[in-house]
């Protein structure tokens, strides 16, 4: 396996709000062998010398959706799979060219697209795919109008790929089941209204305590969790005291519910981003405008729970969310946040704390021995400038991949 050796970096080491300068890291075929302030002797290896740029490891999104490519859910009825899986691939190679080298796909990406990138096939981060989500009649991800009858196959269209609507316990552990055995790395849950489903409250509580649970027992039983889909109060805590370990956006939370998550050693997952973004374009882009009422509310309470979440001392992890055309926006998440957070403690959320969330702390996230050699060069300090991140990888001079180099515009 070849070494590659990368010379006089400052060091980006989250949760770190400095930089260390003078470090070499060496990097053999997949993974870091060796960090060190001191020169590195090797006899053969590729010498990168950096110059004082800034070193860090790969970023992780911790919530978005590849297979999304439409803003309003329901023009995908109208994409077929082949399609689907070819905007896909286009837009992981644009997470890539971001810096995110990991990303957890929060409903819609399977098996089939992971194992795609792994074997080359398409270029992007590792995956950790959440097939379809879990949706009650008339939940978030229950996609049918009120014209329509039955739920139509699941193999017919890009929308239908993206969720499963199951009800009472037998039916959400089956279906549990099947997302499983199809590959699913985790399973999501719907357990509040959103605002891409235009005809329930955001207030609405999804799924039974029991049901809940018993997608959990699944989980657990594949030694893998569940993440859920959760605005209010009342729907986070249902969700953490069903077993639930990451929730996913938690707007509305308040002092109570954050500080039970915490408690719990749960995870929330902010998307700020996401709903900047629909402000922007919902409109022009097919949002309807009861959903643009919904954004408007979650619009505004999305810094102050951030600074609930951070005062109860959640994990709080780093996603996007960002739908379609949207999607080109995935790094604005960073200076949206720092106003609020420090920004290392984003850096933090969008490396370390992600990791600890997929449960790869210390192979991802982190630049250390042993570690995958996820690896981004960039002019600047993003500690001292969080634009530096914010700006679609326009100042990452390199990134490596699990030791394969992606992009590379050194001298």
């Amino acid at each position: 396996m070849g070494l590659i050796l990368f010379e006089n970096a400052n060091l980006l080491a989250p949760p770190a709000d400095h930089l260390v300068p003078g470090i070499n890291v060496l990097v053999e075929g997949q993974r870091i062998r060796e960090v060190s302030d001191r020169p590195i002797k090797v006899s053969e290896a590729t010498r990168l010398d950096l110059a004082g740029r800034t070193l860090m490891p790969g970023l992780i999104d911790a919530h978005c959706h590849v297979t999304i490519s439409e803003v309003n859910l329901h023009q995908l009825s109208a994409v077929p799979l082949t399609l689907m899986a070819a905007r896909a691939g286009a837009a992981l190679r644009a997470k890539l060219d971001r810096g995110f080298t990991t990303i957890r796909d929060a409903a819609g990406a399977d098996w089939g697209l992971k194992m795609a990138v792994e074997e080359g096939l398409l270029v992007g981060p590792r995956m950790f795919v959440s097939g379809r989500a879990l949706s009650q009649t008339g939940g978030h991800a229950d996609f049918r109008l009120r014209t329509e009858g039955e739920a139509p196959c699941a193999c017919s269209s890009g929308l239908h790929m993206q969720s499963a609507v199951a009800d009472g316990v037998d039916a959400v552990i089956a279906a549990a089941r099947n997302e499983l055995r199809l590959g699913a790395d985790q399973i999501k849950i719907m357990a509040s209204g959103g605002v891409s489903s235009p005809d329930d409250p955001l207030e609405g509580v999804q799924y039974t305590p029991e049901e809940m649970r018993a997608v959990v027992a699944e989980a657990a039983r594949r030694n893998t969790y569940v993440l859920a889909h959760a605005y209010s109060p009342a729907a986070i805590l249902q969700a953490v005291e069903a077993g639930v370990r990451s929730i996913e956006h938690g707007n509305l939370i308040n002092e109570a519910a954050a500080a039970r998550l915490a408690e719990a050693g749960g995870f929330m997952v902010p998307t700020l981003v996401a709903y900047e973004g629909l402000k922007r374009r919902g409109r022009e882009l097919g949002l309807s405008e009861s959903s643009m009422v919904k954004l408007e509310r979650v619009l505004q309470a999305g810094l102050a729970s951030i600074e609930i979440a951070r005062k109860a001392g959640v994990a709080l992890g780093f996603g996007t969310d960002l739908l379609g055309p949207l999607q080109d926006m995935e790094a604005l998440e960073f200076p949206i946040r720092a106003q609020i957070e420090p920004i290392a403690a984003v850096i933090a959320s969008a490396t370390v704390v992600n990791a600890r969330l997929l449960g790869r702390e210390g192979e991802l996230g982190v630049v250390a021995p042993g570690a995958l050699a996820d690896i981004l060069v960039l002019d600047g300090d993003p500690l001292r400038d969080a634009g530096l991140l914010g700006e679609a990888g326009d100042h990452l001079r390199l990134i490596m991949k699990g030791g394969a180099i992606h992009k590379n515009t050194l001298s």
